[in-house]
């Protein structure tokens, strides 16, 4: 995997970064054991005192001293920026860090975060008439925007020989581009962003837009759901050009594992001698944890630490108005019945969470039925290739 001065430079922040972090693991572990702490209940304190505090700021000091140290040497010798040449590996894996840390790699100013950008055959469309024209020679009224999901990038819609954007190129003329972005960014951040790039190309597009359709994978479907109700409340001009929204496999009411993740970090929390671990936990990013229950809309999480949201108390979110809804959902189970397909569904996503039904009636999406469709015997990323997520394509985007 070809890596640059600035990927070495990135990772080499987030090692540092790493190193302190670890260090407030263990000192806390250190007061821990030291105040001789009870079983249960929460530490007394979290810095040590003394010569041991001064130990440990002494290895913060050091390792940020450092880590700016080499930053600033590694800059100087990188060359002047350009686009990288596109490696689906390298590309593969600056998605999974993203998705896992994209957060800290926003706020931390690390020049592995990724920037939001649309996309075609993995080149970035610089938004500007020139830019669009370049990248796309031959466009028409017809847009479709592909939104991938969690750590993953927009080569991977692309999987054993079957890409769905040019699939509805080829067949039903569209003009088929993918969204990039950080995935471990507040699902309401990256919908933000979303809103404001698609007016910018909506703007610049270079013929009438007689339809514009969206896509998502899994979170996609979510950061989508959060663009259309950024463009509702700013009145922005593209969501007059939305007709259809399709989602794949979405965690509309979030994921079982995410849920599984929480409760674990509340349970190591319950002894002071294992609660420093859950450090190594909430290091996960923003975007994972508004996965929990599905959060879309800033008020969702705002206000608090994303990984203090206990229980769902989100603020019920419509699907966008005058807009025909596509759910598509996954099981592993040979026939849709069973425990398997009840509590498993595609091993990462419900049945219930991507049909979008609640028993609170306020949450319910309220798809009919005829927008709703299920594939058996296929995992979460399955929808990305299956003949039959392909054949429902066509038939609802038609």
């Amino acid at each position: 995997m070809p890596l640059s001065l600035t990927d070495l430079r990135g990772l080499t922040r987030l090692g540092f970064d790493a190193t302190v972090g670890v260090t407030d693991l263990v000192e806390q572990m250190h007061c821990t054991i030291g105040d001789v702490a009870a079983p249960l209940g929460r530490p007394r304190s979290k810095r040590t005192r003394g010569i041991t505090g001064f130990v440990y700021r002494t290895i913060r000091g050091t390792t940020r001293l450092v880590s700016r140290s080499v930053d600033a040497s590694l800059r100087l010798l990188e060359p002047p920026a350009k686009e990288a040449s596109v490696s689906p590996m390298r590309e593969a894996a600056l998605a999974a860090i993203n998705g896992v840390w994209g957060d800290h790699l926003d706020a931390s100013g690390n020049p592995l975060a990724i920037p939001m950008s649309l996309r075609v055959e993995g080149r970035r469309i610089d938004l500007t008439a020139d830019g669009l024209k370049a990248a796309l020679p031959a466009v028409t009224g017809r847009i479709a925007v592909l939104v991938h999901g969690l750590g993953m990038n927009d080569l991977q819609w692309q999987r054993d020989g079957h890409h769905h954007g040019a699939m509805l190129a080829r067949e039903l003329g569209y003009t088929a581009l993918v969204l990039h972005y950080n995935s471990g960014l507040h699902i309401s951040d990256n919908g933000e962003r979303f809103a404001a790039l698609l007016e910018a190309l909506i703007a610049l597009w270079p013929r009438p837009v007689e339809e514009l359709v969206l896509v998502g994978h899994s979170m996609g479907a979510l950061v989508a759901r959060s663009a259309c109700h950024v463009a509702e409340t700013r009145s922005l001009a593209w969501r007059r050009r939305l007709t259809k929204l399709v989602s794949l496999s979405a965690p509309h009411h979030g994921a079982v594992l995410e849920r599984g993740g929480h409760l674990l970090d509340t349970v190591l929390e319950l002894s002071p001698y294992v609660a420093p671990f859950t450090r190594l936990g909430n290091a996960r990013s923003a975007g994972i944890t508004d996965l929990r229950y599905g959060n879309v809309r800033r008020s969702d999480w705002h206000g608090r630490h994303p990984h203090d949201q206990a229980h769902d108390d989100r603020t019920p979110t419509p699907l966008p108005a005058g807009v025909r809804v596509y759910l598509l959902a996954a099981t592993t189970a040979e026939h849709p019945r069973g425990l398997r397909h009840t509590i498993i569904g595609d091993g990462l996503v419900t049945l219930a969470s991507a049909w979008g039904e609640h028993r609170d009636p306020a949450f319910a999406l309220n798809v009919p039925p005829s927008h709703k469709g299920l594939i058996t015997r296929a995992g979460h990323w399955d929808l990305l290739n299956r003949r039959e997520a392909a054949d429902a394509l066509r038939r609802w985007l038609a």
